[in-house]
């Protein structure tokens, strides 16, 4: 017991001293270490392979079988052609979600960043063209008003679901699969009784050991949830994972702490955020961007005093522009003129990315960091 308050205090500069290592602190110790870890990484990996080989022989068969399906000409390329299609879409929007799960290295929603507004061009395109039957290509690249002749007032809410819902609902699928780390780890550390270095989990456990003498609304809300996904199980996950909520990492914390079968979290999981969730969140998209509510909040902008007009402005701008390419294609002429807002919502989208790469970069080197050290307390134990 009185090694105990001192290996907590070593556990915790050794912590500290990790969380320094990062590129703009310490630049070549950083890629340093980074390069180790991916060197070690990319040795696991092989020998974990090398232990399944009989899976990878089969994948390598099923891929070599499909790269001959792609090559070989014949009747049957217009549905290779149309799978490719849907396969990479389906895939860019899976993976969007995934990032948005692990917060793009910044907590920033990769909903705001790609999916809020594709679902907001193709309603503000519906409601202009009158129709959500773009021409493909250059959908959904680009959005241009079909040439048949149709009414006004002709589209439905329904029509603008349906319109999004293969991406709407792939980059919920995406969301889903990010919850899965915080599971496996708290899974993995029951499992074998290892205390893994993880702050979330740290805080989860401590959570538990506190829960009567809770006080503070923070505290209150977490262990509300935790005690849902526990009692309840797979409804309380749907629960969970249905209404948009900050805590539920915590929710796969409990899931796996409490040993929940994996099918029963990811199941509630994919439901709940891939059809449920997601619809809420596309139902408020397309009905804030209607053409009647964009109208108000244009004219709301320009009601505002001494800065309203110049503001309303660029918005105003912007939709007219939105609106003339609608009605043109790429190369027909019409000059395209860039908008401050498009142009700062560009240059947002290269920040976070960049932000993500160095982030990774960072969680990798101090990987390696506690590598060294765990090796250090083995090395001590031994002695």
């Amino acid at each position: 017991f009185s090694d105990s308050p001192l290996l907590s205090e070593r556990k915790r500069r050794d912590r500290e001293e990790r969380l320094n290592i990062v590129l703009w602190k310490q630049p070549l110790v950083t890629l340093q270490y980074f390069f180790l870890e991916t060197l070690i990484n990319l040795k696991e990996w092989t020998i974990k392979l090398w232990h399944r080989r009989s899976i990878l022989v089969s994948f390598l068969l099923t891929l070599a079988v499909l790269t001959a399906t792609y090559y070989i000409e014949g009747t049957h390329q217009q549905y290779v052609r149309y799978m490719e299609k849907k396969f990479f879409w389906c895939a860019y929007w899976v993976g969007l979600g995934i990032l948005s799960s692990v917060g793009l290295g910044t907590g920033l929603h990769t909903f705001l960043l790609y999916l809020g507004p594709h679902i907001a061009s193709v309603t503000l395109a519906a409601y202009e063209c009158n129709s959500v039957n773009f021409p493909e290509p250059p959908y959904p690249d680009q959005i241009i008003c079909p040439d048949e002749e149709t009414t006004e007032g002709s589209i439905s809410l329904w029509a603008i679901i349906s319109k999004v819902r293969l991406e709407a609902c792939m980059w919920g699928a995406g969301t889903a699969i990010g919850e899965l780390p915080p599971y496996f780890m708290a899974r993995a550390a029951r499992l074998s009784g290892a205390e893994p270095d993880d702050e979330e989990y740290q805080e989860f456990e401590e959570m538990l050991e506190h829960a009567e003498t809770a006080q503070d609304f923070a505290s209150r809300a977490k262990l509300a949830v935790q005690n849902l996904v526990q009692k309840v199980g797979f409804f309380g996950i749907l629960a969970c994972a249905s209404i948009p909520n900050p805590l539920f990492d915590l929710a796969g914390i409990t899931c796996g702490h409490f040993l929940v079968p994996f099918w029963t979290f990811f199941g509630a999981t994919l439901i709940g955020k891939a059809v449920i969730k997601m619809h809420i969140q596309k139902l408020f998209v397309i009905i804030t961007f209607s053409k009647h509510i964009v109208e108000q909040m244009v004219s709301l902008i320009g009601a505002i005093p001494s800065v309203g007009p110049s503001l309303q402005k660029p918005f105003q701008e912007y939709l007219e522009a939105q609106r003339i390419k609608l009605h043109h294609r790429a190369d027909s002429g019409v000059p395209q003129g860039e908008n401050w807002l498009s142009w700062m919502f560009e240059k947002l989208v290269i920040v976070m990315v960049c932000y993500f790469i160095l982030s990774i970069i960072n969680s990798m080197a101090q990987s390696y960091a506690k590598r060294l050290q765990q090796k250090m307390y083995s090395e001590e134990k031994t002695k």
